[in-house]
């Protein structure tokens, strides 16, 4: 699950990060005031909130090819009620939203900053030695892929080890990878304690901090930081879920959440229904190889039940890109005639209007496909997974 920026900062604070005041802000009046409640500044930044990056370097649709990007920087509070006017409700286009881009529903309206170092910061979970993994840089304000493209030796890493947490050396370590000496250094020793706090207790997945700066009168301040957090431990953090913007999400993740589905969406036309992440990820891997495109990952898990079959089905089916579905069940908990009958109930209630692979084998294998071919359905039966691929891609491109 990912927050907005102003989310973020906020929970950061919580654990005592340094960062500079601001407001969400989701009209333009609201903006005006947020403007107006900090007065101290002198210049004023108007930011986007999308669940994406490169925010600043976007473009807004419709505006022309001179207009600022979805960061910007003002210097009154009728300027920040200007640029507010002009950017909500707009769709905002990154180098990570897509071509599609997102609509700006909210802007968090932040005081200026006197930056005289841009760096970068992150913690993740380092699933090669169960750890979680510190990257730190001091060519903050970029892009992390194109630096650790371009001058890798310029990123450096290290892990925290659970069992001790934060210990006087990583602080030594972090203060060495982005230069930082004297004062600056015990600041940069407690950021990391605060921020692998913050990390354990909300059980984030990500926290990424770009850039981390180096004020004029040398303070360590957190100017942008984004974060997602491990679905599976939700359950435990109320405060969180109720931070969640589904807005900001694909409608049929959303629908696919409720029944407790693993569903993505993806871009290309062949909808899949599997059990298991893993055969998921081979039944992909084999559409591509096959010639085609996945529309999406759909893992209905080990144990679901025939309502949860029917909803996964219909979930696929109200994809418009969708010229194809794939249904590769390989039974082991999951029985093959429960999903032969939720595939049936779904096809009743919503109707089929494209082809239908189906490739069964394990548990009630049999009964599974028994009940296909006695449903009168238009169902193209496969005997393996290399047979299903070729004939659900044979079916879409004719």
């Amino acid at each position: 699950m990912n927050i907005h920026e102003h989310q973020a900062k906020a929970v950061l604070k919580e654990f005592g990060v340094a960062v500079p005041r601001g407001f969400p802000a989701f009209s333009p009046d609201e903006a005006y005031k947020a403007a107006k409640e900090l007065k101290d500044t002198k210049v004023w930044v108007v930011k986007s909130q999308i669940h994406a990056g490169g925010r600043g370097k976007g473009r807004f649709e419709g505006l022309g090819p001179d207009a600022k990007g979805g960061v910007r920087v003002v210097k009154s509070p009728e300027e920040v009620k200007a640029n507010a006017d002009e950017m909500l409700g707009r769709v905002l286009v990154t180098h990570q939203t897509g071509p599609k881009g997102k609509q700006v529903n909210r802007l968090y309206i932040e005081e200026g900053a006197d930056i005289r170092r841009e760096l970068y910061l992150s913690l993740l979970v380092d699933r090669v030695t169960s750890r979680v993994s510190v990257v730190a840089s001091t060519e903050g304000g970029m892009d992390i892929e194109d630096v650790a493209h371009n001058t890798p030796e310029k990123i450096h890493t290290f892990t925290i080890d659970p069992a001790t947490g934060v210990f006087p050396t990583h602080g030594r370590a972090l203060a060495k990878a982005l230069n930082l000496t004297g004062d600056l250094a015990k600041q940069g020793a407690k950021l990391l304690s605060q921020l692998y706090a913050a990390f354990n207790a909300k059980d984030m997945d990500m926290l990424e901090i770009n850039p981390l700066i180096v004020t004029g009168d040398d303070r360590l301040i957190v100017l942008d930081a984004k974060v997602s957090f491990d679905g599976n431990a939700l359950f435990r953090h109320p405060d969180i879920v109720a931070l969640r913007d589904v807005t900001e999400e694909d409608e049929k993740e959303i629908e696919a959440s409720k029944f407790d589905l693993s569903y993505i969406a993806l871009d290309g036309e062949i909808g899949c229904m599997v059990n298991g992440a893993g055969l998921a990820m081979a039944t992909l891997d084999i559409i591509k190889l096959y010639g085609a495109e996945p529309a999406n990952f759909l893992d209905v898990g080990g144990g679901a039940s025939k309502e949860k079959v029917t909803a996964a089905f219909k979930i696929i089916t109200s994809d418009p890109n969708v010229k194809g579905i794939l249904v590769n069940i390989f039974g082991g908990i999951m029985r093959c005639d429960i999903i032969a009958e939720g595939v049936i109930a779904a096809v009743k209630e919503v109707g089929l209007k494209v082809p239908l692979v189906v490739r069964l084998e394990g548990t009630n294998v049999d009964l599974g496909k028994k009940i296909i071919n006695e449903s009168g359905l238009n169902v193209i039966a496969a005997d393996d997974l290399a047979d299903a691929a070729a004939k659900i891609v044979k079916a879409v491109k004719g």
